[in-house]
Order: C-alpha cells, then structure tokens, then sequence
C-alpha cells in the first residue's frame, strides 16, 4: 500500500489556513509543521483549522527559530545573548520553552520532532548524541506531564550522512525515559533525487524498515524535492511510472509507494493539488515496478 497523503506546511504557497481546512475536509489525518514556517506564522493560522477538525493530527517540530523567536527566547533567558540569530538551538530550556509556546499556540501537538539535529553535530557523532539525549528527556519531561503525545526526530541528512541509526535513537530514547519511552516517530526527505531511502527499504533495510519494525511512524518529506522534480521528470519516466498520470502525481507515487513510508507529506495549497496526491497514492507501485523506475534514474 502507498503511504497515506498529509500537508506539510514548509513550502505552502497559500495561506495555511485554507490549506489546512482543504486538506482536512479532503480526508487527511496530519498535519506536518515547524515554529519557524512562514516566517513563523504558520501555527497561529493553523489553530482554528485544528480546533474545527479535533481528530486531525498535528505534528510540529523544534530546534530552527526566527529572529524574532530567538530574540524573544534570549529576553526569556533560554538562550545566551548573541545567539538571536542563529536559527537552531538544541538547548534543552530553549526545547522546553519553544515546545511549551508551540503547544499553546496549536492547541496541541501530538508529535514534535528535534529538527535537523545534525546540524549541531558538525561530525562529532558523540557531541550529537548527548545532545539528543539531553533533548528527550526533555521532551520525556513534557510528555509524561500530557503536554505532547510523543516526540521523534526529523532529519534531512542525519540517515545518509550516518549521524545516527535508528537504532542509536532507540537506544537514547530508553535511557532518556526508560522502557515506556515517548519516541514516536521519525522523518526524512523520500523522493526521485533522495531515492536511498527507497532503495534501502526495498532491500529490506534502512531507517524505514528499522522504525516501522520499532513501532514508529515513518514520514517522508519534499517527495518534489521543493518542486525542483516537476522540471527534472521526463515524459518517458513519467510513463514508465504511470501512463496516465502527469509529473507532480507520478514522482508522488513513486515516493508514497516506498515500503516501510507511512506517511507522505505534501505542500498541497488548493483543493485541485490536495485531490492531485490522494488520486496519485490511490494506485501502488509493486515493488517490482519502482525499482524499474530506479533502475531507469540508476542509468542517467
């Protein structure tokens, strides 16, 4: 089966307001986010879409900051003074204090992921990893006390660049909270360019195979790689993927029917794009037809 469509709200090209409601009323179950999307105004225009639609979930993250955020959490003292501007911060009172203030913008959040954690590492895989421990138990914290539903980890390299597995997460998660820990999930980019992760998880292996074996969600993000794809994708791949489908439905097929992929997350701004993903991810690729399209990429 293909993974279920959701909106994810990085690259939105309208209001997230409508588009939210549009995914909503569409029959999507999550909604995927960050404090520092829309130059940070995309969880107050959430809000009343989540309170009209109580079953929809939300996911938000926390780690990148806007200046105006990071000014605001060094007055707050979760920050040292001339780091306003440094957009990231895995700072375990600057985690508690942006969740805590994304939960009371939202209403809620089921799942916050640690953002791009390995931008803090800088290779140093030790350094890295007690600062996503340190990062959990926070979360921990907040999640025992019914303030978020779990929390886990969305990367855009972390996987390929090996700064941590699964596994490592898992480990560091149990020592964060113990046997009952609170890690919920886990992101990374699946698409045509960033297409390891569906080679990997065809084989039977991978970060994908490894979380959903875990009992984790599994979320795939930027399946158009921000739109670039819909210029790269030729009609003869497009074919070969599905005759009769167009660009942007093709690579989300191909994406969305990664085994192992849960979810799909997709910059959806209109009723025609939203109905666009749902149609696409209604029609699997068997595993033997996507690794023929890989193949074919495999080649150029």
């Amino acid at each position: 089966m293909t993974a279920e469509p959701a909106l994810g709200t990085h690259r939105l090209r309208a209001a997230a307001t409508a588009a939210a409601r549009t995914a909503c009323e569409g029959g999507g179950r999550w909604i995927d986010t960050a404090p520092n999307y829309g130059r940070g105004t995309v969880h107050a225009q959430l809000r009343p879409v989540l309170e009209e639609f109580p079953a929809v979930r939300v996911a938000t993250k926390t780690g990148f900051y806007t200046r105006a955020q990071g000014e605001e959490a060094v007055e707050a003292g979760v920050l040292h003074a001339g780091l306003a501007d440094a957009r990231h911060s895995l700072a375990p009172g600057f985690i508690d204090w942006q969740t805590r203030r994304s939960t009371a913008v939202l209403g809620r959040a089921d799942i916050v992921f640690v953002h791009n954690p390995e931008t803090v590492g800088h290779g140093d895989r030790d350094r890295l990893h007690a600062e996503l421990r340190a990062a959990f138990v926070v979360l921990e914290d907040l999640a025992g006390a019914g303030l978020i539903g779990g929390y886990g980890v969305a990367t855009w390299s972390g996987f390929t660049e090996d700064a941590f597995t699964v596994p490592e997460l898992l480990t560091l998660a149990r020592e964060a909270g113990g046997p009952g820990h609170h890690l919920a999930a886990v992101q990374q980019p699946v698409s045509l360019l960033m297409a390891h992760p569906i080679t990997r998880a065809l084989d039977g292996r991978g970060p994908l195979v490894q979380a959903r074996s875990a009992g984790l969600l599994t979320f795939g993000s930027a399946p158009l790689h921000g739109g670039e794809l819909l210029d790269l994708v030729t009609p003869e791949l497009v074919e070969l993927i599905r005759p009769e489908a167009g660009p942007a439905a093709a690579c989300l097929l191909a994406a969305g029917s990664c085994p192992s992929l849960d979810v799909l997350l997709v910059s959806a701004s209109t009723r025609e794009h939203w109905d666009t993903a749902v149609a696409a991810l209604d029609d699997p690729l068997t595993d033997t037809e996507l690794r023929k399209v890989l193949d074919v990429l495999a080649t150029r």
